[in-house]
């Protein structure tokens, strides 16, 4: 006689756990609490769209709709209740997906007009022993467009024994005209809160000694999903030998040691490059993955950075001990500067790690430039110091002033005054929108700037950069031109001077040398202060905080 091995066969705990009714749900208390007064007043949505991350309830919950809205009670004369029995043939019958008027579709693998097709010709039809005829459409948002369009008609006014309820992960990919045909929920991920309690509840109905940190590991790698956390259990539970512990966890998950990963981090902010190292190895050596390590590292700077603003942050019971512990001692030590500088290099870092040839090489690169950034000042000491250095300086004066550009606009202005340096911009002429009349032009600059109030950009340029003066009289303008000067530059010039100025100009090439160009001599003027700004002690400090820094240009 052949072994009747049913019974033998194992459920795992997300089918064996899963909630039958509306109280069982986890996380979900807005839509608990708005379906169940829906229900018992009697206004129930004919169409339902269910939307969230994989894991916290989407299909469950549809399928507690069904129950509650076919529910007959135990005595078989109840009606529709938020309470569904359990039960009655029609509680049985929906949780053992056998129940010929609750029919599962997943649009996934059934995603044509002609699937939609059946349903449009099938709610026609009575249910057969049900009180409502209910369709759950599985991943609806992978649909065709034709298909979506051909269910339009029967979603906007379907029977009154015909209820929709629809579940998704791409909310976005699910048309607006279907959208504002259902009623909306959003199921919201569950928190550590949440998940932690309901899993040391599920491990004691199953009689499994663990580790409250195993637990609180797997909690957080499940990120809000209760049947990924689920299955995670089920892992740890055929990987331990009667108890779950948090180092079996954290390898069955490829986790870092916490207790190393914050004494690298600490090691890492005090600039100790020999024990940032050795622990480092340490990781190394158990097998840690440089990828997780620069998570990790990124998901402990983010825990401090929310201490800082939350200061009860580290206080949650929920947290690890260690996380409470010396989490906190880090988070009273480290400033918000420094904070978001470690999670700016780590952020770059996590890039440069993942697509090295070499990922540890990598990691190690990137802690040393933590291991250097920790001894840098942040912008807010930097300023402080300066500050107070220049405050015991002698009292002295030193002041320098750009030359006039020659486009007419104000000048900036820098002064240094009793070793403090500022900068200014001086009032700007305002460009005028009618032609001066009979402007003076003295010089060469006046011919760029007349250029510049006449809208001749291209003309002032060739002039500054390409034009050597030899002689400059009333009327009369000698030039040299460089080899980069535009061939027409003597025409257009000779025309645009009398038309300006109403006077006439001759403008002619001589084969002196004449002087240096306008941007050659504003050039050597910019390098001239940039020498009196060197020597300021102000300057000198700021260059020496940052090496390698440079003057590039002054405005």
């Amino acid at each position: 006689m052949a072994q009747d091995t049913k019974k033998d066969e194992y459920l795992v705990l997300a089918r064996k756990y899963r909630p039958q009714n509306f109280s069982e749900l986890k996380g979900q208390d807005a839509l608990v609490r708005t379906l169940t007064n829906a229900i018992n007043s009697g206004r129930v949505a004919h169409a339902f769209m269910l939307t969230g991350v994989r894991g916290v309830g989407k299909t469950t919950t549809a399928r507690i709709i069904a129950r509650a809205l076919n529910c007959i009670g135990p005595d078989g004369n109840g009606g529709p209740t938020a309470t569904p029995c359990g039960e009655c043939e029609q509680c049985v019958s929906i949780a053992q997906d056998r129940n010929v008027d609750v029919l599962e579709m997943d649009a996934a693998s059934r995603t044509g007009v002609d699937d939609v097709r059946e349903i449009i010709d099938s709610v026609q039809y009575a249910p057969s022993s049900a009180r409502y005829k209910i369709y759950i459409i599985d991943e609806v948002h992978m649909l065709s467009k034709q298909a979506f369009n051909a269910l339009l008609k029967t979603l906007e006014e379907p029977p009154e024994h015909v209820k929709f309820v629809f579940a998704t992960t791409e909310i976005r990919k699910v048309p607006i005209t279907v959208l504002s045909r259902c009623q909306r929920f959003d199921l919201r991920r569950i928190g550590l809160d949440v998940l932690i309690p309901f899993f040391k509840e599920l491990m004691g109905k199953e009689g499994i000694d663990f580790e409250e940190e195993a637990i609180g590991q797997i909690a957080r790698a499940a990120d809000g999903s209760a049947r990924d956390g689920l299955s995670l259990l089920d892992q740890a539970i055929a990987l331990s030998e009667g108890k779950i512990l948090a180092q079996t966890v954290s390898d069955m998950l490829g986790l870092v040691d916490r207790a190393i990963l914050f004494d690298l981090y600490t090691a890492v902010m005090s600039g100790n490059s020999d024990d940032a190292f050795g622990f480092l190895e340490k990781l190394y050596n158990t097998g840690a993955d440089p990828v997780q390590v620069v998570e990790d590292l990124l998901d402990v700077t983010h825990f401090l950075t929310k201490c800082k603003v939350i200061p009860n942050h580290a206080e949650n019971m929920s947290l690890p001990e260690i996380e409470r512990k010396q989490g906190g001692e880090l988070a009273a030590k480290l400033s918000m500067p420094v904070l978001t500088r470690t999670w700016q290099i780590l952020n770059k870092g996590l890039f440069e790690v993942q697509n090295a040839p070499n990922a540890q090489q990598a990691l190690e690169m990137v802690l040393v430039r933590l291991l250097f950034a920790a001894d840098l000042p942040t912008p807010g000491d930097l300023v402080k110091k300066i500050k107070n250095d220049a405050d015991t300086q002698p009292t002295g004066a030193v002041s320098s002033q750009s030359e006039k550009s020659g486009n007419g606009a104000g000048a900036t202005v820098m002064k240094v005054v009793n070793g403090g340096a500022s900068v200014q911009a001086a009032p700007e002429v305002e460009q005028q929108e009618e032609q001066l009349p009979a402007p003076d032009v003295a010089s060469l600059e006046d011919v760029v700037a007349l250029c510049h109030t006449n809208r001749e950009p291209m003309l002032a340029a060739q002039i500054t950069n390409n034009v050597h003066l030899v002689k400059f009289a009333k009327g009369l303008i000698e030039i040299r031109l460089t080899p980069n000067a535009d061939r027409t530059l003597t025409g257009t010039l000779t025309k645009r001077l009398s038309e300006w100025t109403g006077e006439r100009w001759v403008v002619s090439v001589s084969n002196k040398d004449g002087q240096a160009t306008l941007a050659d001599q504003q050039k050597k003027a910019d390098d001239a202060l940039k020498d009196d700004l060197m020597s300021d002690k102000n300057v000198s400090a700021i260059l020496h905080a940052f090496p390698g820094a440079e003057i590039i240009s002054i405005k």
